[in-house]
């Protein structure tokens, strides 16, 4: 074995999506608005915990938004800590609707990755959402070098936009990703890189 395996940080940054809810059943941004989860997605939300069951985590994050929440605890981990950081990307005035619908007013071809405009939230781009990524990975990056297990319960778009990130894609690499409720993915190193370790992995696929 070469020195610089033996050397390789063996910590990780686990991600969960929540599980299913009402809205993203229908495809409707869900931004911050604050919905439980579905008995599907409370379901699979326990299958979830037992891909995470093996490992012994330093520290466990939840958005403080109920469908993540509510995932964390049925996961096995009701006492994770709330962080604000991991809310959702904020739609803004598109909060609710399908994509679909919203091209239909725009008149043209759109994804989130262009960005939100404001409605009754201010809505937010990709440098906002990279500025929130990067200041959550910033605090997280020494742990994780230095060999802490962190698991992290958040949304949809904010987690690719976070992998897109950690990846130094800014949260628009997230794109290229796509991610299932009740998801658990997982985020490492490669020889001193970080990489993607563990993508989209959902009990019984």
């Amino acid at each position: 074995m070469k020195d610089a395996e033996l050397t390789e940080p063996d910590g990780r940054i686990v991600l969960v999506r929540h599980g299913e809810t009402q809205w993203s059943r229908n495809g409707r941004h869900t931004g911050l608005t604050d919905i439980p989860l579905t008995e599907t997605g409370a379901y699979k939300a326990e299958l979830a915990g037992t891909l995470l069951a093996m490992r012994r985590y330093d520290l466990v994050l939840t958005s403080p938004l109920q469908r993540a929440v509510e995932t964390a605890a049925r996961a096995g981990y009701p006492d994770a800590r709330p962080e604000p950081r991991l809310v959702e990307w904020d739609y803004g005035a598109y909060e609710g609707l399908t994509t679909p619908e919203i091209i239909d007013r725009l008149g043209h071809p759109w994804t989130v990755w262009d960005g939100t405009p404001a409605g009754d939230t201010p809505g937010e781009d990709v440098a906002t959402v990279t500025a929130r990524a990067e200041s959550l990975l910033d605090e997280l990056r020494p742990r994780v070098r230095a060999g802490e297990q962190i698991l992290l319960f958040s949304h949809g778009h904010f987690l690719r936009a976070l992998a897109g990130t950690w990846l130094g894609l800014t949260a628009a690499g997230g794109r290229y990703f796509v991610l299932g409720t009740s998801a658990v993915s997982e985020l490492g190193f490669e020889h001193g890189t970080e990489v993607i370790t563990q993508w989209n992995h959902v009990r019984g696929r």
